[in-house]
């Protein structure tokens, strides 16, 4: 019954939305560092929602006694062949996304499109958009050739369009800018190629660069990685003025003879000056990475106890297979475990860094080897519960068959892997400890959803069969379910308009917004302070 309900309201809302579409007038918008740093309930201004990455909503409106009640308020249908995997921004109502080449503005309260940015063909990668930033009154947008645009958030028109990679040399683009004051933040992508891999700070008024910190030396120099390209958006902690970002595997990928040693910065967590693009330190998770195991995946700031004294705390869950727990004021490790099967290293040194194990290097007889080059996790945004102590993630326990192939030279891939089996699951991970509370299975395959968690003890994720799920954050037992028909590419949001409590996800090329039925919304308490 549900299934065919949400099919019948999908083609509803969606023919809806090609009626009502144009360019419609929209209030100024209200985004400045100070909203940045304390967002409102009825906005979500950030890729992760607030600077901290934790992607936890204080709503507490949708709760484990009434989640299965949620029904659709609205649909939106891109009509785009590529799927939805950016995270839709919220600002004075109106709903900001993308898919590569497009940008929607849309009415959050009824699915109404708003106006549609369309780029240029180009010769970009198109692998995904994560998404916009948006500052003052304007939205910032990577297009998959390296350009960064500027939009007029009211109208969509196009204030500027500055460079900010060479597609020429193999560059593409694809995160969503994060703005930090005066600084507009991207990153690169482009691990086909041997390249250096970079953040730049951009002048959000002007599209000047202000820096550019470089993850890896120029090309060419002798016994240097390339590579290192910063593909997912970063957090930010204000009150150490420090930014935190993940950086990718070095190049050439499989095959390391032209680059020993440990290969900085690739696979790195770094902590960056905002204002002058300095490094202040960096701790990396996979020393000279010969698997394609990136630490792109998103540094999530903590501040709380750890085994009895306060601590400001960066935790990760890695592509690796590791999650580490670091002091973030000084980059200094605090714990480092596995959270699914891992066979590559011989152990953790003093600094917290796995040991690679030399006999699990590619070969040309091949290396059975846990994780698979997917890891065991990857994009799909991980969320941190306060109340639990619960760090939540999409995880991919995974084997497969790494190969050094000497034919294919020390150039982009540089030799091969194939995978052997795989399953997603999400895992509820004990920051204290790193032991695994409890474990949702989602099915056999490669997981792409993302989590959320909400004050009221609800995670919001996605399964490998294309099912939204709520689930119990204190024992992830499921709570509500829908069909949605497609691939879940994205990590939900949640937010308040005209007293009620949202969920939005995403499947393919649609969104879905979920909310409770009138009446109960009315009856439940809703906080009012921030994401």
């Amino acid at each position: 019954m549900r299934m065919k309900f949400l099919a019948s309201a999908v083609w509803l809302a969606a023919g809806a939305t090609g009626l009502l579409t144009g360019s419609l007038p929209l209030r100024a918008q209200g985004v400045d560092s100070a909203m940045l740093l304390n967002p409102p309930a009825n906005s979500w201004p950030l890729y992760h929602g607030t600077y901290d990455g934790q992607r936890h909503s204080k709503l507490e409106q949708i709760t484990p006694q009434n989640v299965d009640r949620l029904g659709l308020a609205w649909a939106f249908q891109s009509d785009q062949p590529m799927e939805i995997k950016s995270t839709p921004l919220l600002v004075d109502g109106v709903l900001y996304f993308t898919v590569p080449d497009n940008v929607w503005a849309v009415d959050a309260l009824s699915g109404q499109e708003l106006w549609h940015y369309t780029y240029p063909p180009n010769h970009g990668l198109h692998i995904g958009s994560r998404g916009v930033g948006i500052y003052k009154d304007w939205v910032f947008f990577l297009a998959p050739d390296g350009h960064l645009v500027s939009l007029n958030a009211k109208d969509g028109t196009v204030r500027w369009i500055v460079e900010v990679a060479d597609v020429s040399k193999g560059y593409w683009t694809s995160l969503s800018p994060l703005i930090v004051g005066n600084h507009l933040l991207v990153g690169t992508s482009g691990d086909f190629d041997n390249l250096v891999g970079y953040i730049r700070s951009v002048d959000p008024e002007t599209g000047k660069t202000q820096w550019q910190w470089n993850a890896t030396p120029p090309l060419g120099t002798p016994g240097a990685p390339s590579g290192g390209n910063t593909w997912m958006t970063g957090t930010y902690d204000p009150e150490l003025n420090l930014l935190y970002w993940g950086t990718g595997n070095p190049t050439p990928v499989l095959t390391a003879s032209t680059r020993p040693g440990d290969d900085l910065y690739t696979c790195s967590i770094v902590a960056l000056n905002p204002d002058t693009g300095k490094l202040v330190w960096a701790f990396q998770p996979s020393p000279h990475d010969t698997h394609d195991w990136d630490a792109a995946e998103t540094p999530v700031l903590v501040d709380g106890v750890f085994q009895g004294k306060p601590r400001k705390m960066l935790m990760q869950s890695s592509r690796n297979g590791y999650f580490f727990v670091i002091d973030r004021t000084d980059g200094k490790s605090l714990l480092t475990v596995p959270f699914g099967p891992v066979n590559w290293t011989l152990g953790v040194d003093k600094q917290g860094r796995p040991i690679s194990n030399p006999a699990k290097e590619p070969a040309p007889d091949g290396r059975l080897i846990a994780p698979d080059e997917g890891g065991m996790t990857n994009f799909r945004s991980p969320s941190f519960d306060p109340k639990t102590g619960l760090f939540i993630v999409s995880a991919h326990p995974s084997y497969s068959l790494y190969f050094a192939k000497p034919a294919d030279g020390t150039y982009g891939w540089a030799g091969a892997d194939y995978d052997l089996w795989s399953k997603g699951a999400i895992e509820a991970i004990d920051y204290q400890t790193g032991k695994i509370r409890w474990t949702h299975e989602l099915g056999e395959g490669s997981p792409s959803a993302g989590i959320l968690t909400t004050a009221s003890g609800l995670v919001f994720t996605g399964d490998i069969k294309g099912n939204f799920l709520a689930l119990e954050t204190s024992t992830g037992k499921t709570l509500w379910h829908a069909a949605s028909g497609g691939r879940i590419g994205t990590s939900p949001i949640s937010y308040e308009l005209a007293g009620r409590q949202y969920v939005l996800t995403s499947s393919g090329g649609l969104l879905f917004a979920w909310t409770l039925p009138q009446g109960e919304a009315q009856r439940r308490p809703t906080a009012h302070t921030g994401q």
